[in-house]
């Protein structure tokens, strides 16, 4: 048995090995405060191309949660929610555990700590001789979410948007601003008060979440929940149909895109134009498609996954010739229903939802053969070439 002080001395040893380094590059930490799931991982493909390109690590973000009858926004921490190894296998990305622990008492001092915001935000009871200030703690999710990274309050703030114009940091130029303006030897920590990516997500970083792949404890029941409940070959259909949807579909315009409608309209809009009944489909809709796509694959069970209505009874009236049925999580946990829908045969979901378009990038990107993906009210334009009688 070894003597006590040999022991000590070894754990002691084996913490300082664990403990992670400070990376020269500086790091990047960002509050995804813009709205639920679905937005805050349209922020991440953004701000981790960002963070990706400027060399830096990033801080790997809790997800922010809004629990029914609560006031106060839940973190939950990001391995909590996906696989760490995909992630750091292709972004320096680390913790935020480990940055708390091992960096921010190095680097980033209560007194060192300044919050990046584009434009200084104002208070209704501000007086003309406040000093402006990105008030990063104001409000909720955003005052909890600072809470939980261990800042009490930030000693100055930044205001990068005249300076370096944004953070596109697509080419050599726009780059070369952020490294002169705020170089990691004297800005070692950029803390934005929101995230450093643009709403939605650009094509261009779309590929980047294939390396989000959900933790293990999500999969399981994802898993678990197809073996027990449904049958292969499934298709998986997401509703969005709740009172805040019918605000957001009002302002539908045919000319421009909507949140995630460049998931089936591309960027800019192509041939088909968006339209009301992509954002918000009519049950008539909804039921014709599924039948639809059930007849043409075949498919022996539907999942149903909706914020509001999952309209498992009129979905089974529908199939009723085909002896199909529909099913839904009992305890409708999002996370679960992104990674069922994201192992469907076939998947409908809506064009506009950025909750839909997690699926679609999954299932574009995750798979050697990208899986089947299909939008409410959306119809493939014919390209065959007109012959005139």
């Amino acid at each position: 048995m070894l003597p006590a002080a040999l022991l000590l001395l070894l754990t002691a040893a084996a913490a300082v090995a664990s403990a992670a380094e400070v990376d020269p590059n500086g790091y990047v930490i960002y509050c995804p405060c813009m709205g639920r799931f679905g937005n805050q991982m349209e922020q991440h493909l953004g701000a981790f191309h960002f963070a990706n390109v400027l060399g830096r690590t990033i801080v790997l973000p809790p997800m922010v949660g809004h629990e029914p009858g609560s006031t106060i926004a839940k973190m939950t921490a990001f391995e909590d929610v996906f696989q760490l190894a995909p992630i750091k296998k292709h972004f320096k990305s680390i913790t935020l555990a480990e940055f708390q622990r091992d960096i921010a008492p190095k680097i980033w001092p209560k007194e060192q700590r300044k919050a990046f915001c584009w434009t200084p935000r104002t208070s209704s009871t501000a007086g003309d001789d406040e000093t402006p200030s990105c008030r990063a703690k104001d409000g909720n999710p955003f005052g909890p979410f600072w809470d939980h990274i261990g800042v009490d309050e930030f000693a100055d703030s930044v205001f990068y948007g005249r300076p370096t114009g944004g953070f596109n940091v697509g080419s050599a130029k726009e780059k070369e601003k952020w490294m002169t303006n705020y170089p990691a030897s004297s800005f070692p920590v950029l803390a934005f008060t929101g995230a450093p990516s643009n709403f939605p997500s650009q094509q261009k970083h779309w590929h980047y979440q294939k390396h989000f792949r959900y933790s293990t404890r999500i999969t399981s029941k994802a898993k678990s929940f197809i073996e027990d409940r449904l049958t292969r070959p499934f298709v998986g259909i997401h509703l969005r149909n709740d009172i805040d949807w019918n605000r957001v579909c009002e302002h539908v315009d045919p000319s421009r895109n909507l949140f995630a409608s460049a998931q089936c309209l591309g960027e800019p809009p192509q041939d088909v134009m968006l339209s009301k009944e992509m954002c918000l489909p009519s049950r008539s809709t909804v039921l014709d498609q599924i039948v639809e796509v059930v007849g043409r694959s075949g498919a022996k069970s539907v999942f149903v996954s909706a914020d509001k209505d999952h309209m498992i009874d009129e979905i089974n009236g529908a199939l009723s010739a085909y002896d199909v049925k529909a099913y839904r999580l009992d305890d409708n946990d999002p996370l679960v229903s992104l990674a069922i829908l994201e192992l469907a045969d076939e998947f409908i979901g809506n064009c506009v939802s950025t909750f839909s378009s997690v699926v679609s990038r999954s299932r574009t990107f995750k798979w050697a053969k990208p899986k089947p993906s299909h939008f409410w009210g959306y119809k493939i334009p014919d390209t065959r070439p007109k012959i005139e009688l």
